[in-house]
């Protein structure tokens, strides 16, 4: 029976540190967006680590989903493996023999709460965009490159370095090193 940890922070420039889970013997974090559960190796990795009797920790339900359906999805699947998940702010658990049903309701108003939240950040994202648009301030993300991962693997195969893959490509020498990790992994 262990204690498991999962801290989520939305961008690189926010800090996992507010998020004091106390003593756990294992923590997945990452950065990455709540609005859904792709693109969030460390949730699914922590899912797949999980195991009958263990307790999952999160500092509080938006920072576990920012989507109602995904955020009982995640506890569901928790639940039916024999897991607990608690909400260290909220003050919520979720047992996997528990019915609460004021445990649930609580739960879906939060998980409500923070999926709005989110809508009216995407709205307000998209109204300072219209009108840096009409501004004629608003400059586009540049589109990555789309790499040619085998082109990487065959120049290094001949000899050249990651600096000169890099810049023959138009990439970033941590995109190099990236790609060749994953030709060992």
């Amino acid at each position: 029976m262990a204690t498991i940890g999962y801290v989520r922070v939305s961008s690189l420039s926010q800090s996992t540190e507010r998020q004091d889970l106390g003593d756990v013997e294992k923590i997945f974090e990452e950065t990455a967006s709540g609005k859904n559960t792709s693109g969030r190796p460390a949730l699914l990795s922590m899912i797949d680590y999980a195991r009958a009797g263990d307790t999952v920790k999160v500092y509080s339900i938006d920072r576990l989903a920012r989507d109602l359906r995904d955020l009982q999805d995640i506890i569901t699947q928790l639940n039916d493996k024999g897991v607990t998940v608690s909400f260290l702010t909220e003050r919520l658990s979720f047992s996997p023999n528990a019915e609460d049903a004021l445990a649930k309701l609580q739960l879906q108003m939060m998980g409500a709460f923070a999926e709005f939240e989110r809508n009216i950040i995407k709205k307000r994202q998209a109204e300072g965009i219209a009108k840096a648009k009409e501004r004629g301030v608003y400059a586009a993300r540049k589109r990555t490159p789309t790499i040619n991962r085998e082109t990487v693997k065959t120049l290094r195969e001949q000899g050249m370095s990651t600096y000169k893959i890099a810049d023959k490509m138009g990439i970033s020498r941590m995109s190099v090193h990236r790609i060749l990790k994953e030709q060992v992994a």
